[in-house]
């Protein structure tokens, strides 16, 4: 059984993230998984991913759309993809949240100029 398994048909989990000073900043985000991985999506300047850059160590548990967390954590390393492995982890989460993620998210990263970045999360 892999870590992420009980995450498949979760629709949201909360995604920690660490500040430099070691506090926790937890965020709700979408997520899809596949086998032995987990992909998230967000934008080069958020906060998520300025902390990311920095440290990638994670905890990702899953939790309400308001970021409640329901069940048990995993600790996993985020790496950020590019290339084809980007656009394989672009799929799965667009064909997992079609209208959201397939569309709106899309359009406002488009409109506000931001660039889209997606992390594979890999359990530790």
């Amino acid at each position: 059984m892999g870590a992420f398994d009980h995450l498949t048909n979760q629709k949201t989990v909360v995604v920690t993230t660490f500040r430099r000073d070691g506090t926790g900043v937890p965020t709700p985000v979408h997520i899809a998984t596949d086998g032995e991985r987990a992909y998230v999506r967000s934008w080069s300047t958020s906060g998520k991913a300025k902390r990311l850059r920095r440290e990638p160590q994670v905890l990702v548990a899953p939790s309400t759309f308001r970021g409640k967390v329901t069940g048990p954590e995993v600790k996993a390393v985020a790496r950020r993809l590019a290339g084809n492995e980007e656009m394989k982890a672009a799929r799965r989460i667009d064909e997992k949240y079609p209208l959201l993620q397939g569309r709106l998210v899309h359009w406002a990263h488009r409109i506000r100029k931001y660039e889209t970045v997606h992390y594979e999360l890999v359990a530790v």
